[in-house]
């Protein structure tokens, strides 16, 4: 199951509108001070610029929701990019979003839309990977029986993630939680019942 959206890693877009120049920057975050601390590291590098606008979401559950306009018209800015993220289904992301005023004003639909279009620019330059539940199967086996595990990866509901061995093969697989049942039947058929589960583990990955 999906749980969320996330960034792959840090990102960055830049576009030039009616001779503003908007430089967006992305960075995935789990606290709000490690938030907090890209903001002023942003703000810090584009001390000259007209605005940073920051915005970031916080938890499974967009629990933690921020943003400021940074001297934009109220609501054009800092919270149209934290509406987008929150409606994308994406979290624990920071975004600043930097504008060099170029003389001509873009009004208040105008600047909604380059703010967010810049956000999502450099959101899709971070890169969106979807969260979900995973349940790791560690299991031991007889070297007879690992290549046709390996052969049967391809069209199975797992994958296998690490080999280890010693006098057994020791196999780490993933697995969507619905399909647990369904890969351990498997590994009995394969084994003759003779494999041993040595942990069974939910993630998110």
């Amino acid at each position: 199951m999906v749980r969320y959206s996330t960034i792959c890693k840090s990102g960055q877009a830049e576009q030039v509108i009616e001779r503003s120049r908007f430089i967006g920057h992305a960075h995935p975050v789990q606290t709000r001070e490690e938030a907090e601390a890209f903001i002023r590291e942003i703000r810090a590098q584009y001390r000259d610029a007209s605005h940073n606008v920051p915005a970031f979401v916080l938890g499974e559950k967009f629990q933690q929701q921020w943003a400021s306009d940074d001297g934009e018209p109220q609501g054009t800015a800092g919270v149209p990019m934290l509406q987008m993220m929150v409606k994308e289904g994406i979290t624990d992301v920071v975004l600043v979003v930097t504008r060099y005023f170029g003389g001509i004003k873009l009004g208040t639909g105008g600047l909604v839309r380059a703010y967010t279009n810049t956000a999502k620019l450099t959101l899709q330059d971070a890169g969106i990977r979807q969260v979900k539940d995973l349940t790791v199967l560690q299991v031991a086996m007889d070297y007879t029986y690992l290549g046709k595990l390996q052969n049967a990866e391809k069209d199975s509901p797992f994958a296998i993630v690490a080999t280890e061995f010693s006098d057994v093969v020791t196999a780490t697989l993933h697995t969507q939680p619905e399909d647990v049942q369904q890969v351990k039947a498997f590994l009995s058929e394969l084994t003759g019942g003779s494999f041993r589960l040595l942990q069974e583990e939910e993630i998110l990955a």
